[in-house]
């Protein structure tokens, strides 16, 4: 008897183990990850909520310097996207066979402006002789690092062409990336900054100086790319998404700008 028992409670067991896997609720598909340029932080919050709305799971989205995300990257970090504030860092990815082919595509652009404090009453113009010494006073330039950080490297760039980065180089305050110079700039602790468009519109606490032409620097283009080791099924769709007239339209309303002829066609995938 003990044995008929035992079997009859092992049936009993395993037919109310199927009916839990059954009916046990469907786990919410994994989301993809997105690696993105510091300076897109609430363009791309808004696109993740937009994709969203279309029933996919939304994206999460890790912001930081592009070199810093590059770097991430090339040491195995997981993730499916990369946008980065430069063509530079996809450059060294692609290079290393990190990005996957045919995804490479420009997705936005920017421009890049000297801020100040709200309070302050400066004026000043983006041209060669720029008295930016002057300005700065007893202080500090705010700039994401210069020596590899996107926006940082468009300020020196812009700098040296109006021939005035030497007077100021040993008095930049470097951060690590573009909103940690806009933060320094939005707390008064430094005068003046260089930061991207963008990013001087999302901070109520900053006023724009002066915009430096586009020919004092490198053109400032977004580009995305899928990255190869992405297994995501949505990789690809969402890259196209951001590159969509949809998601193009709210990346403006952010201020951002087209980046060049043919942005996203497959002209420009590398």
């Amino acid at each position: 008897m003990s044995r008929r028992f035992a079997s009859i409670f092992l049936i009993i067991t395993l037919v109310i183990a199927a009916g839990w896997w059954l009916t046990r609720p469907a786990e919410p598909p994994r989301a993809p990850v997105v690696l993105a340029a510091a300076s897109l932080q609430e363009s791309m919050e808004a696109a993740a909520d937009a994709w969203a709305a279309k029933g996919h799971a939304r994206p999460v989205l890790s912001f930081a310097a592009s070199s810093a995300l590059a770097r991430q990257v090339q040491a195995g970090a997981p993730a499916d996207i990369f946008v980065s504030a430069d063509e530079e860092w996809l450059d060294t990815l692609q290079g290393n066979g990190l990005i996957r082919q045919g995804t490479r595509a420009k997705m936005v652009g920017n421009r890049l402006v000297l801020i100040a404090p709200a309070a302050s009453t400066l004026a000043l113009n983006a041209e060669p002789g720029l008295a930016l010494a002057s300005a700065l006073g007893d202080g500090h330039l705010a700039l994401a690092d210069p020596q590899g950080v996107p926006a940082g490297r468009y300020a020196r760039q812009a700098l040296e062409k109006f021939g005035v980065w030497d007077e100021v180089s040993a008095r930049i305050a470097s951060a690590d990336n573009v909103r940690g110079a806009l933060a320094l700039v939005a707390r008064a602790e430094a005068p003046l900054g260089i930061v991207y468009a963008t990013d001087a519109a999302a901070e109520p606490r900053v006023r724009v100086v002066a915009t430096f032409p586009e020919d004092s620097h490198t053109p400032i283009t977004y580009p995305v790319a899928v990255l190869a080791t992405s297994r995501h099924p949505d990789a690809q769709a969402l890259r196209d998404f951001l590159l969509s007239p949809e998601a193009q339209a709210l990346f403006r309303r952010f201020g951002f700008t087209a980046a060049g002829p043919g942005t996203g066609s497959p002209a420009l995938t590398q």
